[in-house]
Parts: C-alpha cells; structure tokens; sequence
C-alpha cells in the first residue's frame, strides 16, 4: 500500500509538471529570469491559480529533483553540492570538460555552463516564487486562510532559501520581488546588507504563516513547515554575525521535540529521519536520491572522487568516515565516494535527498555561543555531535581553538551537502589560508563567482565581479 501511495505522489507531482510547464513554456522555459518578457497582463500566476492554486509550488519542488541544476536534480555534477565541493577542498576532478576542470581549478570565466545553469535555475525559483505571491489574491474560494498562509509561508521560504545561495555565491545580485519584466530586465546589483534584509524578512514572515507541523505534506517532511524557516534563519544569522540571533533560532529547533538525532549513522538520510526538517521528494523513475544515483561508484570514475584532502580530514575512530564514504578498487587504483545515500537505483524510495537536518542546528549553537563566550555551552554543543560520531569529546577549551574545532565538525559532518564547506570557507575568511596551499591557481577573487557574461550582455546595468 504504501508503495502504491508513492507512485501516486510521483505520478501526480509529474502531472502537476505538465500543468505548471504547459502554462509558462513561453514565458520562463528556455530564457533566464532576468531576462522574461511576458506581456504584464498575461502572467503565469493569473492562469495557474484559476486551475489549480498549488500547482505551481509543487511544480518547483518537483523540477528541483527532476532534470536542473542548483538541487541536484538530473546530474549531481551540474549542483550546488559538486559545483562548491570542487571549488573547495572536498571533490576530486576526473572530468575532461573544459567548464568541469576550470570549476576544481578555480579559473572560472564569465561564460561557465555550470555556473551560469545555476544561476539561471535559481533566479527561475525566485520567478516561481514572485508568481505564486502575486496569485495568491486570486485564491479566494480555492484556498482557505490555512491553506493560503501554509503556501504563502512556503513561497517567502524559497525565496529566501534561493537568494541565501545567490548572495554567497555571487555578492551583490539583483533583488528581484516581481514578476514585472520591465523592472527586472534592467535590474542593477543590490548590496548584499539588502538582500539579506529581504531574507530575513521573507523567513520571520514564513515563520509566522507556516504550520508547525508536516499535515499539510500528508506528514512527510518534503514541504517546509516553520521550523524550517526557523532553521534556514539560524543560519542566516550565523553567516551576518548576528550571534544572539544564531542561538536563539538553532535553540528553538533543538528543543522541539519534533526532531532529534538519528542514533545510527545509516539511518540520518532515510526517508523522514528523526534528524530530518526538510527533504527533497525524489522524482526520477527507476531511482531514489540523486546523490545516491551518481555519487556511488561501480566503475572507473570519470566526473569526481571524493578528495584526499576530506579524507584525511577525519580522526581516527570517526564512524562517519566508516559509514559515509565508501570505496571502489579497479586495477589496483582506489577510489572513493561520498556514502551518505547508500540506494544507486531501486523504484521504492527509501531515501530523501536532506537538505536541513538537525545536526546543523547544533553547530551553528556552538559557533554562536563561542563567539559570545559561551565556552562551555559550545562544547556540549559540539560533543553531542562527536559522541553520535563516535567520538570523545573535544579538548578545545578556548575561543579560538573552539571555533576551528567546530570548523572541522562541520567539515566532516556536511561533506557534499549543499556547498557548506565552500560557504563556510568565505564567510569565516579562511579560503585564501586553505585553498591558497593546495591550489595553485587560486586567487582570493574566486571566493566568488561570475556574473554570467550572457546577463551582462542582455543588460547594462549589472556589473562584473573583480577578477573577471
């Protein structure tokens, strides 16, 4: 049974595709956000909420793990998790491509696939999003006052969500809150103090309209609910320096009694794990996660390995080493692969692809209480996650020796998961330290990426990053 109510969510999510797709194909299908020209009184909204109010929302979470880049959906290679853990320390290039190997070597130009899908793919979603809030009027007698929130909380979560990684990955970006293409076509960069702004200000907003539980997505965690903006605005905090913030949010999730730490190792990236706060519902016929699919090994390797560098990385007796890395051995060679996702291929979904877990929550506590002294507060923070690790606790008992110890927890707890090595890299100021010993070709200016040379040329008004 419940394998019959999986094909049906699949099923209908591909449906929902065809509706959302058949409605837009001309006006966001094939050109980037910044550059959709949509007569004002035709938009997307307009249609798909006199058809059907959520198709539009579900429409974007499916294409996340259908065929496009930034989530991971088609191939891993074109996602934020290979595209940042090549730009950092993490992943291993085996490719031949052109546009592959400059990503490993940091010599990105302006005209980059990889980058340039990416970002293409997320200024789509913010599309997606500004559409479904300039519809969500036209819902009355479709959706009721619960209803309306729960999508109009969701809508102000991804959006924040899409310009988190925007702004770290590219500094100053447009701030794009309409769908009116005039104004967006010849948007100018917003300072990031800005975007960041909107950010918090989309997620306090999805705070309050969210439901606190996972009713709403029959309940499995692959739709946020509050607690996921709560998450997503921990971290936020984190990254601008807001201390206070940081552990005031991370604390709130912590005591929710909701979620709590996966025991087994094995068990943090199933299916609506314990540790789970929001999942990725994978879509793809035949296959669980997109992770699993591509980053197992059976073969020579001919896209990425996992790094030298991450290996080394971890302390003897570590049990994620032992449980999320595996090996493959032809001709005598080694290679290894990140293992958090133990299913290649299978039509019963057992996993999900994780994007907030709880164990974030405990580190961004730690970092928060130890830039405000909080020493001892930190290392319980950080023991917890060691103990579930295997580990004893930590022997760091100063400032400084606490935060590069919560550094390396990070380092081998968020592995290929959402860039977090690169980003963390940046906004601690340590890139040029790290990567500037092992790269040779890296220049501090890599800490971000190119604009894309295809958006300048569409509109004057946006300028390059230095160094490109």
């Amino acid at each position: 049974m419940k394998y019959i109510l999986i094909q049906y969510k699949k099923l209908h999510r591909y449906i929902i595709i065809i509706l959302v797709f058949s409605i837009s194909y001309f006006y966001v299908s094939c050109e980037n956000f910044l550059d959709i020209e949509p007569p004002k009184d035709e938009l997307v909204s307009d249609n798909v909420y006199t058809s059907d109010p959520v198709a539009a929302l579900k429409g974007m979470y499916s294409e996340i793990m259908d065929e496009h880049p930034f989530g991971g959906g088609g191939e891993i290679f074109n996602s934020i998790h290979a595209v940042a853990g090549r730009s950092a320390d993490e992943l291993d290039n085996y490719s031949n491509i052109v546009y592959e190997i400059s990503i490993s070597d940091n010599t990105l130009t302006p005209t980059n696939l990889r980058i340039n899908s990416i970002w293409e793919q997320v200024y789509k979603y913010v599309y997606y999003t500004n559409s479904i809030l300039e519809g969500l009027p036209n819902s009355v007698g479709i959706l009721s006052e619960t209803e309306k929130n729960q999508f109009e909380g969701e809508a102000k979560f991804i959006r924040a969500f899409c310009y988190f990684y925007l702004v770290n990955l590219w500094g100053d970006v447009p701030l794009i809150t309409t769908t009116d293409y005039q104004a967006n076509a010849v948007a100018s960069r917003t300072p990031q103090t800005q975007v960041y702004e909107q950010i918090i200000e989309d997620l306090k907003e999805a705070q309050n309209l969210m439901a606190e539980d996972y009713s709403f997505s029959e309940g499995e965690k692959v739709r946020p609910n509050r607690w996921a903006a709560t998450a997503l605005l921990a971290r936020v905090y984190l990254y601008i320096g807001d201390w206070a913030g940081a552990e005031a949010e991370a604390n709130t999730v912590i005591n929710n009694t909701t979620y709590s730490l996966s025991a087994d190792l094995n068990s943090v990236f199933l299916a609506n794990s314990p540790e789970a706060i929001w999942q990725l519902l994978p879509i793809q016929p035949g296959f669980n996660t997109t992770e699993g699919r591509f980053y197992i090994l059976t073969s020579t390797p001919t896209r990425q390995t996992l790094s030298d560098y991450t290996l080394n990385a971890f302390e003897a007796g570590d049990q994620r080493r032992a449980n999320w890395i595996d090996s493959i051995t032809v001709d005598e060679n080694t290679y290894y692969y990140p293992y958090k996702y133990k299913v290649q291929s299978g039509a019963t979904l057992t996993e999900y692809s994780m994007v907030l877990r709880l164990a974030e929550q405990y580190l961004i506590r730690a970092e928060a209480r130890t830039q405000q002294n909080n020493l001892f507060g930190a290392q319980a923070d950080l023991n917890i996650i060691r103990e579930r690790a295997g580990l004893p606790d930590t022997d760091a008992n100063t400032q400084a020796t606490l935060l590069e110890a919560i550094e390396h927890e990070r380092r081998v707890e968020f592995f290929t998961e959402w860039g977090h090595r690169w980003l963390d890299l940046k906004r601690t100021g340590r890139a040029d330290k790290i990567l500037g010993n092992i790269k040779p070709n890296w220049q501090s200016s890599a800490v971000l990426f190119p604009i894309p040379q295809a958006e300048i040329d569409k509109n004057s008004n946006l300028t390059q990053n230095p160094g490109y």
